[in-house]
């Protein structure tokens, strides 16, 4: 692999000697040291984005044409599928099989833009109907310019897809800051864009932290746009930084996502996708339904299917067969995890199964799938994200309180209810306060559906139209059509 930065379509050394270690989280050695860009790493590679954009052919060929390059990309991707996929284990942690279909995924995202890149050839201009038979008026989509992304490290390359792939559609040119906890894969997108041919600083991408790499990329005045995905602390930061330039930009921020679960679910069906929606990477995921509220008619037959069955989750190293729950991504989310279930503990909460470190492991991140019962409703560790393998389970009276409790939250990612009841899932479904509602499911995403939250998780949608959107301006073009003067000033 390269272990640069990747600006103006060539692989760069730093412009500073520091470094940072990227860990594997299974067994804490060290897998690579990479460059900890600063400021001047940024700055070049927001200079060749500029220069790609405002003087290059990027944004002025035509969709079809950036389309070939997105579906490029993909083919790539989907030809390096199970080398990506073990690198993503590698580094992040999760388990095999969730890595290969995150990386199917990510190749599916750039093929899905580059249609719509296709597609954008012709709905770019729309012509708008006035009252005034002497003007014409018509509005016209264009690439908002150079966009910069910060992406976190839960799902690495799929996330940097999210960005880069409706970014490029669109016609923008991009520098792109991965997690330093996980930058390997995003590196390899270097790879595949080099391969693909993609027109020098285009796509650029710089590794380090966020103080010295992060900030000033939200800051810097070249860049038109800032789209984050990550913590609420973070985003807000990335939000006051940008209203100094009144830059646009777009927030994926955190959640603490309630499952309401009604009397007439299915017990086994509900327990399915309680775990899906929190121990699924390792419950490292912005949207996971760590809120279970049960009816409290079937709260005790369903807590216990749930513990027996977390208790048979197999845990190991994410190269293992079988695996399905890896190591925390890092020592750091591993100590905050472990700090937030004794938190619980201390404010009341009982745990029902889990709750340390996993046993037979005497190197890596592993803890124990937790499950979280007893919590009062202004309890912290039911309140506050906690982006671990932790659950909090609680029963509710009827479909008012477990309302209540479900939009009791400054978050709103997403929610879930699960009943046999079509028109009882719709009406809940409706009333949630959230950005992203599943019905008798969790967790399941797709490219073509919008995804983003209210409240404080975050401005802005991504995926589908709603994400090529994210970075076209709206421009409109009025002219005067007649041969008569206007004679507002001449007569």
């Amino acid at each position: 692999m390269h272990y640069q930065h990747f600006i103006n379509g060539q692989w760069a050394k730093s412009a500073t000697t520091n470094t940072f270690a990227t860990i594997n989280p299974a067994t804490e050695e060290v897998i690579a040291q990479l460059p900890a860009g600063n400021s001047d790493d940024i700055n070049l590679a927001v200079e060749a984005a500029r220069d790609a954009f405002d003087h290059g052919p990027w944004p002025k060929l035509s969709g079809a044409e950036r389309g070939a390059y997105l579906q490029k990309m993909a083919e790539i991707i989907n030809r390096r599928l199970v080398e990506l996929a073990k690198l993503e284990v590698l580094d992040n942690g999760k388990p095999y099989p969730e890595a290969e279909w995150d990386i199917e995924d990510t190749a599916g995202c750039f093929e899905y833009y580059a249609n719509l890149a296709k597609e954008l050839d012709n709905n770019r201009e729309t012509d708008i109907e006035l009252p005034e038979p002497r003007f014409k008026s018509k509005a016209i989509k264009e690439p908002i310019g150079v966009a910069g992304a910060i992406i976190p490290w839960n799902f690495p390359m799929l996330m940097a897809a999210w960005k880069v792939a409706p970014a490029l559609a669109a016609g923008c040119t991009m520098v792109l800051k991965p997690s330093e906890i996980t930058p390997l894969t995003a590196l390899a997108l270097g790879e595949v864009a080099e391969e693909a041919g993609l027109p020098a600083g285009v796509l650029n991408i710089v590794t380090g932290l966020g103080q010295d790499a992060g900030q000033p990329l939200a800051e810097h005045p070249d860049v038109d746009k800032m789209a984050f995905t990550g913590s609420v602390p973070t985003g807000s930061k990335i939000m006051e930084m940008a209203a100094k330039q009144v830059k646009n930009i777009s927030l994926e921020l955190g959640g603490k996502s309630p499952l309401v679960i009604f009397d007439d679910a299915g017990i086994e069906a509900a327990v399915e996708w309680i775990m899906f929606g929190i121990f699924w990477n390792q419950g490292q995921v912005c949207s996971a339904t760590s809120r279970v509220l049960v009816a409290e008619s079937i709260y005790p037959q369903l807590l216990e299917r749930l513990t027996i069955e977390a208790k048979k989750i197999t845990i190991g190293e994410g190269n293992k067969d079988d695996v399905l729950l890896g190591p925390l991504v890092n020592e750091s989310q591993y100590e905050k995890v472990l700090a937030a279930i004794k938190r619980g503990e201390q404010e009341g909460a009982t745990v029902a199964c889990g709750g340390k470190r996993a046993v037979g492991f005497d190197k890596g991140y592993f803890i124990e799938p937790t499950i979280l019962t007893d919590m009062s409703d202004d309890s912290w560790i039911w309140q506050e994200e906690i982006f671990g393998p932790v659950v909090c389970v609680k029963p509710f009276k009827d479909e008012a309180q477990a309302l209540r409790l479900a939009n009791d939250t400054r978050f709103g990612l997403a929610a879930a209810v699960m009943s046999k009841d079509e028109g009882r899932c719709e009406r809940v479904a409706r009333a949630f306060r959230a950005g992203i509602v599943w019905v008798n499911c969790s967790q399941p995403t797709f490219v073509e559906a919008p995804w983003g939250g209210y409240k404080q998780s975050g401005i802005g949608r991504e995926l589908g139209q709603w994400g090529l959107n994210n970075y076209l301006e709206t421009k409109q073009i009025t002219t005067f059509n007649s041969d008569e003067p206007w004679g507002w000033y001449i007569k």
